[in-house]
């Protein structure tokens, strides 16, 4: 039986092999997406399965601030396409960021487009996130924005009833998001929009994927060569879409399977599609696992040994804590690389996982762009998660083969799955 009291869970120990089947909630990505585009589209969009948490929330209340109303449905929310925000002649109105980056970084281009004041801001950690690239974009495509020079929350958009568009550079290289959030509200452009990217290679192509993949499907009209990034004006109309189980949040679950042994199967593993999460079906092999695709999901059983290993994770970065205790368990030295961005996510995401899994025994050590990490005896403590989900999600795998781990503040989770804890126990049979 798991515990969570004091801001404190006492996160569960696997007693035997698991042999369980789960589900996990629509995916955040998708989501957040699928209501940015339907607040721009021409008619109502019926979004199915979606996500419902924190995230999702702050998202509908904020298209709701812009003049985009939603209505919940028996198995999602039916959005409706942007009015006036009303601000014009009145109040300023005021959009709630809490520390989600799709809302920070996906909206502020939506108020442009609407006529009156907007004011952006959120939770503290989200004035710590990157976004001026982004805001510096909008104010050469004709956006107002003033923001006092800081490049992140709190910060006014003044809307105009319209955006120019047209050609811009942009530097994506601290968060694809700064590119999808161009590239989704390019159709509502008078030019539509036309991006070129200056600097590194943004992270997480496959977000940058599923931003175009979903565009096409609203019916907008995107090309690209290298990168540059073409979206043109025009009008979207999507009646119904669909969200995919997100494939991120079914990452400790299939690492459960890793660590502890026996298997676990995730229900409604899509065949194909674009999300980051779906590399967990090429990586689990390579640490001794065995992976399986059908129609009724991905089944994952977990070998005798984990194998140390060397990995790239640039693309699918929000992996990188999961995977991070999962490697704790490794019978050889790994090296996680290419994720220096995360020092912008919810928290700064390498020096938090090298401080939290070091303080429980393992050896782990920050480098320039990731985690080196050698295996040792590790032992029970308090896992602090600094407000950030994917933690939670890391501290409960390390709970697996580790007696005595209390997760702070498991409530985070609420983030991007609600349910996680119950989920969690129940996988391992010691749910209520």
């Amino acid at each position: 039986m798991t515990e969570a009291h004091d801001d404190h869970w006492a996160a569960p120990v696997a007693a035997a092999a698991l042999d369980a089947r789960v589900r996990v909630p629509g995916s955040k990505s998708i989501t957040n997406r699928a209501y940015v585009l339907a607040a721009l589209a021409s008619a109502p969009t019926r979004v199915r399965v979606p996500l419902d948490s924190r995230d999702t929330r702050l998202m509908l209340g904020a298209l709701a601030s812009l003049g985009g109303r939603s209505e919940q449905t028996a198995d999602g929310f039916l959005v409706h396409p942007l009015g006036s925000t009303g601000s014009s002649h009145g109040e300023p109105v005021q959009v709630v960021l809490g520390n989600a980056g799709t809302v920070a970084r996906f909206t502020p281009a939506l108020a442009a487009l609407g006529e009156g004041t907007v004011l952006f801001d959120g939770d503290e950690a989200i004035r710590r996130r990157p976004i001026g690239p982004l805001l510096a974009a909008l104010r050469r495509l004709g956006v107002r924005i003033d923001d006092d020079g800081r490049g992140a929350p709190p910060f006014t958009v003044h809307g105009a009833g319209g955006v120019r568009g047209g050609a811009v550079d942009l530097d994506s290289s601290a968060s694809s998001q700064f590119l999808s959030a161009l590239l989704l509200a390019g159709p509502a452009f008078d030019r539509g929009v036309t991006v070129r990217l200056v600097g590194d290679a943004p992270p997480s192509e496959p977000h940058i994927a599923m931003t175009l993949d979903m565009l096409r499907r609203f019916g907008a009209t995107v090309e690209r060569e290298g990168a540059e990034f073409h979206v043109a004006p025009s009008k979207l109309s999507c009646p119904e879409y669909v969200v995919e189980p997100d494939l991120s949040t079914a990452a400790p679950f299939v690492a459960a399977a890793v660590a502890a042994g026996g298997t676990v199967r995730v229900a409604g593993w899509p065949r194909t599609t674009t999300q980051p999460g779906d590399w967990l079906r090429s990586l689990l092999p390579a640490l001794g696992a065995t992976v399986g695709l059908d129609d009724d999901g991905l089944a994952v059983t977990g070998g005798p040994r984990i194998p140390g290993v060397e990995l790239d994770l640039h693309e699918v970065g929000e992996l990188t804590p999961v995977v991070a205790a999962l490697l704790c368990f490794a019978d050889g030295p790994s090296v996680i690389s290419g994720v220096a961005h995360l020092r912008g996510h919810e928290t700064d995401r390498i020096t938090a996982l090298a401080t939290e899994l070091s303080a429980l025994g393992a050896d782990v050590s920050e480098t320039d762009d990731g985690l080196r990490i050698t295996p040792a005896p590790l032992h029970g403590g308090v896992f602090h998660t600094y407000d950030d989900h994917r933690l939670v999600m890391a501290a409960a795998v390390l709970a697996l083969r580790v007696e005595g781990v209390r997760v702070e503040n498991p409530a985070t989770v609420g983030k991007t799955f609600p349910g996680f804890v119950d989920t969690w126990t129940g996988m391992l049979g010691s749910g209520r």
